[in-house]
């Protein structure tokens, strides 16, 4: 694998993780989005990752081609939970009983994904960093 193809395995890495904030500040933006467009409450939106060297071996590939190593977002998964039901016969989303249906989306567990997206995206560009580093000292043995 030559020196290029660790920046683009960190920046995969870096492209997923901001691809995961943005889902989760979408999801914390929406939390109380009661009608979209498709009708009924906002979804809870979470991005599934697809190892793409694992890709290239479940294609039938004898060989792993390292430059086409990394993590991508395969699809965003649209959670199918319930609604949350609160009385408020005032709104004018609210059904026949007067109840509206709210996202149920956890404010408490989307701060946990926002920490260890954010820790993960750390992760990659200290490598990123690291792999720069490698290339620059290995330039100033070359001179």
């Amino acid at each position: 694998m030559n020196l290029f193809g660790s920046f683009a395995i960190s920046a995969s890495g870096l492209t997923a993780e901001r691809m995961w904030l943005d889902t989760i500040a979408n999801n914390l933006a929406n939390l109380n989005t009661t009608r979209t467009t498709r009708g009924g409450p906002y979804k809870r939106q979470v991005p599934v990752f697809l190892e793409r060297l694992q890709a290239e071996k479940d294609a039938g590939s004898s060989r792993f081609n390292l430059q086409k190593a990394g993590v991508e977002v395969n699809f965003i998964w649209e959670d199918q939970q319930s609604p949350r039901l609160v009385y408020d016969p005032t709104h004018p989303d609210a059904n026949a009983q007067g109840y509206v249906a709210y996202p149920n989306i956890n404010v408490v567990n989307e701060m946990v994904d926002l920490i260890t997206a954010s820790r993960a995206y750390e992760a990659n560009l200290t490598t990123l960093e690291a792999a720069k580093n490698m290339a620059q000292k290995a330039l100033e043995i070359g001179r």
